[in-house]
């Protein structure tokens, strides 16, 4: 698959609002959009430590988030862990270093590295039609999964419509409810097509919706069994883990996550939630270490064959997502303000917004803040730029 495909648009994802009893698509799609490029700050003096204890006190004083948390890996295989702020708000308990946090889409590059390893086993085919797997259940308006690749799901260049722009509540009440995957795509599968497949670019998670019941039926097993026996105990990740139906809680460590309904409003307390509706595009619980330790092994190539990281790191514009950003296979690559680029994904859920970024000489760095529907407009921005200026450093 070239590089840049042909007449390829870039769609941009739908509103990045997310209010109570309203659609939902800010929280595993478009609040991944952020207005224009991560901020400019003068230099000071100090290095990447420095820089990161400074963007984490900013982001807590200026932006308003209640908690911030990163965590750094070296080509050495160290690892270093920052927080500012506090856990709870009510009770300003102290934020735990590499606390657990809600990793939202960053779920999609471990549903695609299941997927790309079935692919490297011979039992999955990128450029087969979905239907070869899934027979007679992608239709609808426009919708035909017989013109629908595995490739294409896993890019984001499906056309599919994305079922979360259709739930609702997620922030209330309805936050506490079981949403079966099927369920969520048959609130896709109501709505028509956005585009032909493989003419244009537009975030779904319904992409990944299909990439998880993909994997349960070629597998004949669970998902979360899947991730976690392929990706998550494979990488290391002690930390990590899919959440059983019904589990609303976190399990760990962790600081409590917050809800605003608009740019400034009060913040709620929404930490406990059922987080089955994100199932194969947003359910893992991890921390900013795991999420290094994942995406290091990755690229390293401890997780895929050469040929199957190769496909994963192909990628199409997506500037809608942010500015320079080109999708991969559940891989996002952005540039750095300093020349290169970055690999990663980031996720957002009620609760929590995380930002990670693996070069490639090895050095990582993840943020979590603990916040969305953001305390102030400038908030997504700012977690970029503090991953930007600290490798840059």
């Amino acid at each position: 698959m070239p590089d840049r495909p042909r007449q390829l648009r870039r769609r941009v994802p739908a509103t990045a609002g997310l209010r109570k009893g309203v659609t939902a698509v800010a929280v595993l799609a478009a609040a991944l959009t952020v207005a224009g490029p991560p901020p400019a700050y003068a230099a000071r003096p100090g290095g990447s430590a420095d820089v990161l204890r400074q963007g984490l006190d900013r982001l807590v004083h200026d932006d308003r988030y209640p908690a911030a948390l990163a965590a750094t890996l070296g080509p050495d295989g160290r690892a270093r862990h920052y927080t500012a702020g506090v856990a709870d708000l009510r009770t300003g308990a102290k934020v735990p270093a590499d606390g657990q946090v809600r990793a939202g889409s960053n779920t999609k590059a471990f549903t695609a590295t299941v997927v790309l390893q079935l692919v490297g086993e011979g039992k999955v085919a990128l450029d087969a039609p979905v239907e070869r797997y899934l027979p007679g259940l992608v239709r609808g308006e426009g919708i035909d999964g017989r013109r629908i690749t595995v490739r294409q799901l896993l890019q984001h260049t499906s056309g599919l419509p994305d079922y979360t722009d259709h739930l609702t509540d997620l922030t209330g009440k309805g936050r506490h409810t079981y949403v079966p995957p099927r369920t969520a795509l048959d609130l896709a599968l109501a709505h028509k097509a956005r585009f032909a497949p493989g003419t244009d670019w537009a975030y779904s998670s319904t992409n990944y919706l299909l990439a998880g019941l993909l994997i349960e039926k070629v597998t004949g097993r669970p998902l979360a069994e899947q991730i976690t026996h392929r990706v998550i105990e494979p990488a290391g990740l002690r930390h990590t883990y899919f959440p059983a139906a019904g589990d609303e809680r976190i399990r760990e460590a962790h600081p409590d996550g917050y809800f605003a309904a608009k740019p400034g409003g009060p913040l709620e307390n929404i930490t406990e939630m059922d987080p089955s509706w994100g199932w194969a595009a947003g359910q893992l619980i991890s921390t900013p270490g795991d999420l290094n330790r994942f995406f290091t092994a990755l690229l390293d190539g401890r997780l895929l064959k050469p040929a199957q990281l190769a496909q994963m790191r192909t990628t199409v514009p997506a500037d809608a997502m942010w500015p320079g950003a080109r999708y991969g296979l559940g891989l996002v690559s952005v540039p750095l303000s300093c020349g290169g680029r970055v690999w990663g994904h980031g996720g957002d859920i009620p609760g929590y917004q995380t930002r990670t970024g693996v070069t490639d000489g090895g050095r990582a760095v993840t943020v979590a803040v603990t916040a969305v529907g953001a305390p102030s407009e400038r908030g997504p921005a700012d977690v970029r730029g503090v991953i930007d200026r600290a490798l840059c450093r």
